[in-house]
C-alpha cells in the first residue's frame, strides 16, 4: 500500500484532467489516472515519474463500461484499502446543435459518459472514500447546467443531472468525512472547448494548469464539512483573479 494519499482522476489524458493529475502528483499524492487513451496515459505516467519519483497507476478505461468501473473500485480496495480523493473530469460534449438533430446513439453516449458514469463512480468509490480520514471529491460541471442555452441540450441536461446527483450524495455524508465539491471551470483552453468554439482565440483563456491551485485547495483536508456540497465557479475565486493579474502585467 502507498503511504501517500491516493487520488483517482478521470479524464486524465488531456485538458483539466491531465493538469489535475500532475498537480496532485506534485503535491505528494499517488495518482490513479484513468482515460480511454492508453498512449496518453503512458505519456502522463512518464511526466508524473519525473515529478514525483513514483509511477502513477494508469487504468485505460472507458467510463461507459459500468462493470469496468466496478472492477476499478475492487482493484483500488485490494491495493490501497481506501481512496483519499476523486477528481472526476471525464465528459463528452457531443456535436452541438438543435436537440432534435441528435441521433439516439449520440444522445446515449453523452448520457452514459456524463451522467451514468458519475453514478457508477460514486457507487463504486463511496465506501473507499468513506474509509479515508479526510476524503475529498471534485466533480467538474459547466455553467450550462444552470443557464441552459440553444444547441447545448444534451450536454446541459447531463451536467444538470450530475450536479443534482452530486449534491444529493453530498447531503448523505453526515456520518463520514467526505467533502464533495462541484467545480465550474468556465472557459478554459481545452480540446473540448476548441470543439465547442472552433474560431475562438484560446490564448485569451486560462490554460488547464491555471486551475491547479484551485484544485489543490478543493482537495485540501482543511476544507470543512460546512463546505460539503458547494458549487465553486473558478472565475469567482482568488485563483482566477491571480491569473488575470498575471495577464494584465
Amino acid at each position: 500500500m502507498s503511504e501517500k494519499p491516493v487520488v483517482l482522476v478521470t479524464g486524465a489524458s488531456q485538458g483539466i484532467g491531465r493538469a489535475a493529475a500532475l498537480i496532485m502528483a506534485r503535491a505528494g499524492w499517488h495518482v490513479i489516472a484513468t482515460a480511454r487513451s492508453e498512449k496518453a496515459l503512458i505519456s502522463l505516467d512518464d511526466e508524473i515519474l519525473a515529478i514525483s519519483g513514483e509511477n502513477a497507476t494508469i487504468v485505460p478505461l472507458d467510463l461507459k463500461d459500468g462493470p469496468g468501473v466496478d472492477r476499478l473500485g475492487g482493484a483500488i480496495y485490494s491495493r490501497f484499502g481506501k481512496l483519499d480523493g476523486l477528481i472526476h473530469c471525464a465528459a463528452r460534449i457531443g456535436d452541438l446543435g438543435p436537440l432534435h438533430h441528435a441521433t439516439p446513439r449520440e444522445a446515449q453516449n453523452i448520457v452514459d459518459t456524463n451522467l451514468t458514469a458519475t453514478y457508477r463512480l460514486i457507487a463504486s468509490m463511496n465506501d473507499l472514500l468513506a474509509a479515508a480520514p479526510y476524503a475529498r471529491a471534485v466533480f467538474l460541471s459547466s455553467s450550462v447546467a444552470r443557464e441552459p442555452r440553444a444547441n447545448w441540450g444534451l450536454y446541459a441536461a447531463t451536467k444538470a443531472g450530475l450536479e443534482a446527483m452530486v449534491l444529493c450524495w453530498a447531503a448523505e455524508q453526515s456520518l463520514n468525512n467526505i467533502v464533495a465539491t462541484i467545480l465550474n471551470p468556465g472557459g478554459v483552453a481545452t480540446p473540448m472547448r476548441r470543439k465547442a468554439y472552433p474560431g475562438e482565440d484560446q490564448t485569451t483563456l486560462p490554460a488547464p494548469s491555471d486551475l491547479s491551485s484551485c484544485i489543490l485547495e478543493l482537495m485540501s483536508p482543511k476544507r470543512t464539512k460546512t463546505q460539503n456540497g458547494e458549487i465553486v465557479n473558478f472565475r469567482d475565486t482568488k485563483h482566477f483573479a491571480a491569473w488575470q493579474e498575471i495577464q494584465s502585467a
